[in-house]
């Protein structure tokens, strides 16, 4: 399988990184497209460099260059994943606005009918940001917002990004054990009560 993954300089660069660090250990092939922002961004929030994540990709690719091979609807990929995903970069992909290659690839995901999933990063949300996410579904992206459910019973941040970050891979049938899915009420009461599952 690959997949693209965009990173852009919304405040949550984990989440891109999980999803990037996951599918590295999955053998998923990865085609990684940082903005400029996003690597402030990793290097403000996160303990990784920007080199190591850049290493755990099976392509980079460099923002500008808009003749990169996801840039074109030819080029076989499964889909794309946008995490985070600014507002700036929502509004460039809800407008065809392909003016890098994180946005053009995006839309060559909805021109061609693949996987797009926006892992979208802001809040609270003026109607001009929910328009421009139902702009995008309409056109056949999946808006998928870091809301964390609480049924697993987080204990720790990495619990509460890994349930964002499995949600996005489920989208693609990806198999992973990266939170507890729900499995009915009795399976969180014994969980609650530390039984044997």
């Amino acid at each position: 399988m690959r997949l693209a993954v965009g990173i852009s300089g919304a405040t949550g660069a984990i989440y891109g990184i999980r999803i990037v660090e996951t599918l590295h250990h999955l053998g998923v092939k990865v085609h990684l497209v940082l903005t400029d922002a996003a690597k402030r961004t990793i290097e403000l929030e996160t303990d990784y460099t920007v080199q190591e994540v850049e290493d755990m990709a099976t392509e980079l690719h460099d923002i500008n260059d808009i003749g990169a091979s996801i840039s074109s609807g030819s080029f076989k990929i499964q889909g794309m994943i946008v995490a985070p995903c600014s507002i700036r970069s929502l509004s460039a992909i809800a407008n065809s606005f392909n003016s890098n290659l994180l946005v053009r690839a995006a839309d060559v995901m909805l021109k061609e009918k693949k996987k797009l999933v926006l892992i979208v990063r802001e809040t609270p949300l003026h109607l001009g940001h929910l328009k421009l996410m139902s702009a995008v579904a309409e056109n056949g992206g999946l808006i998928l917002p870091p809301m964390p459910a609480f049924y697993n019973l987080p204990k720790t941040i990495d619990d509460v990004i890994n349930q964002t970050v499995g949600k996005a891979l489920d989208q693609f049938d990806l198999t992973h054990d990266l939170f507890n899915r729900w499995r009915g009420a009795e399976y969180i009461e014994k969980i609650k009560r530390k039984e044997a599952i």
